[in-house]
């Protein structure tokens, strides 16, 4: 997987393309229909599939104080986009410059001086150029005239249009089994794990914690059934998730992802990269009036979270199964 981190990365000797155009923070199901479609079409044509993302988000540069939280990094996208049948990504630089292009110039700086379209697919509600003026209707007119092709996806997943805005909706409302039918994929968090109080040590529950950052999506504070991966091994372990602030414990303020692992207490993961993934809500983030509460609540969110995991193994091994 190739990423151009400007058009002045593309290769000077890149042939024909096709083209797929979106933010596509999360790569979820309604993306996947159009890097499907796309990739279809650059097979039967023998192109490249480029995906053109952009970085920042353009909510970023225009209303910062209105941008949404991410759900994936760069790095995640493209490597999303890539498993998605994206052969290169151009991660294009947005700022005010860019932002005031017409859409004439977007298609003749990107799609046809960078990029030699070929063919050309974007959601149906896709909008470019200043002020959003070009829509998937202008991007076919300019395509007769300047020598490619392009038409619009619906982003359809039955009676729910898959969006972005979609999933952190979900995330925010703890609904981490609906952010994973859009995506297609359990969420996840992804971080380094760092030393903290080692109260769940002391209470024999010790957790791998990653920090939250707030540019960054994750799920509403509360008790989840899920899995940690070791990215250095690649080993995934069951675990107890944990997302909040501690709130039994006074003086706790920053927001954490604490992985308890289940049954292991030999565990030494301090340092090492993590992804955290999400598969089901045990309950909201609850504040005890003693230690010996919490301990009760923790053993049974562990027994919870242990059955769950166990029925989607179950689930997962069952023959003509595939959800």
């Amino acid at each position: 997987m190739q990423i151009w981190r400007s058009w002045d990365d593309v290769p000077d000797d890149l042939g024909r393309t096709a083209v797929v155009i979106g933010n596509f923070d999360g790569v979820h199901l309604g993306h996947r229909r159009v890097l499907s479609r796309a990739r279809a079409v650059a097979d039967e044509r023998g192109l490249q599939l480029v995906a053109v993302t952009f970085d920042p988000h353009p909510m970023a540069v225009l209303r910062p104080e209105h941008a949404p939280v991410s759900l994936t990094s760069l790095e995640t996208r493209a490597a999303l986009l890539g498993d998605a049948g994206a052969d290169a990504v151009l991660a294009l630089p947005f700022d005010r410059d860019v932002a005031a292009w017409t859409p004439e110039q977007f298609v003749q700086r990107v799609l046809v001086d960078s990029l030699h379209a070929d063919a050309v697919v974007v959601g149906a509600n896709f909008r470019f150029g200043h002020r959003a003026a070009g829509d998937v209707a202008a991007l076919a007119e300019a395509g007769q005239r300047l020598g490619f092709s392009a038409e619009g996806i619906e982003l359809d997943g039955g009676p729910q249009v898959w969006s972005s805005t979609y999933v952190r909706t979900c995330l925010a409302a703890g609904d981490v089994t609906g952010a994973a039918q859009a995506l297609g994929r359990p969420y996840v968090v992804r971080g380094t794990v760092v030393q903290g109080d080692q109260r769940g040590r002391e209470l024999g529950y010790p957790t791998a914690n990653v920090p939250t950052d707030p540019r960054t999506a994750a799920p509403a504070d509360g008790v989840y059934a899920g899995t940690l991966t070791r990215l250095d091994i690649g080993e995934t372990l069951p675990a107890a998730i944990s997302v909040g602030t501690n709130p039994t414990f006074h003086g706790e303020r920053e927001r954490r992802v604490e992985s308890y692992v289940l049954d292991r207490t030999d565990l030494d993961l301090y340092g090492v990269e993590v992804e955290v993934a999400f598969l089901e809500r045990l309950r909201g983030m609850t504040t005890f009036d003693s230690v010996d509460e919490l301990l009760v609540q923790m053993a049974e969110d562990v027994d919870r979270a242990r059955a769950h995991l166990a029925r989607q193994g179950q689930a997962a091994d069952e023959p003509g199964r595939t959800d």
